[in-house]
């Protein structure tokens, strides 16, 4: 009697989790994209919606820079031997989300077109949410604690 061997996953189990993630921060974006506008325009017109954006824009890139990294990172990193690529792409997207933001800054200050607190505000509603999003994800993704391995055969009494 031989045991079979089930077949091995040929995609990681965290693939469909980082697809839902970002499919949901998206919706998440448009309503704090919508809400922040209104409020941005109630503040301070055109000013305020164009900050509401901006900061909305902000939280999206960078909540997709890092489910978009892992997602690359697991492409590459296929077997073992690159597992240092699959770390250096996860660094990387978090070092250039980083220097983008700190970039960022330092271009919109002191601009007459932003209202900073709108700015502010939906940048935090977008860090927030993201967060949010990404807990209620995957706790209800109803994945194992020990995924993508690959168990040896049971052996056989003689």
């Amino acid at each position: 009697m031989t045991s079979a061997t089930p077949p091995v996953a040929t995609q990681p189990t965290s693939i469909p989790v980082l697809r839902r993630i970002l499919i949901y921060g998206g919706y998440v974006a448009l309503a704090i994209a919508v809400v922040g506008s209104i409020v941005g325009y109630v503040i301070d017109g055109g000013t305020g919606v164009i900050s509401a954006l901006i900061g909305t824009l902000m939280s999206v890139a960078f909540m997709g820079i890092t489910a978009g990294s892992i997602l690359l990172a697991n492409r590459v990193a296929g077997n073992e031997s690159a597992i240092g690529a699959f770390f250096g792409i996860i660094m990387g997207g978090w070092l250039l989300k980083f220097v983008v933001f700190l970039v960022l800054l330092v271009v919109l200050q002191d601009r007459e077109w932003i209202q900073p607190m709108v700015l502010f505000f939906c940048i935090i509603a977008g860090v927030v949410a993201s967060l949010v999003v990404d807990a209620v994800v995957v706790l209800k993704s109803r994945m194992s604690y020990v995924s993508d391995v690959a168990l040896p055969p049971a052996p056989v009494d003689d």
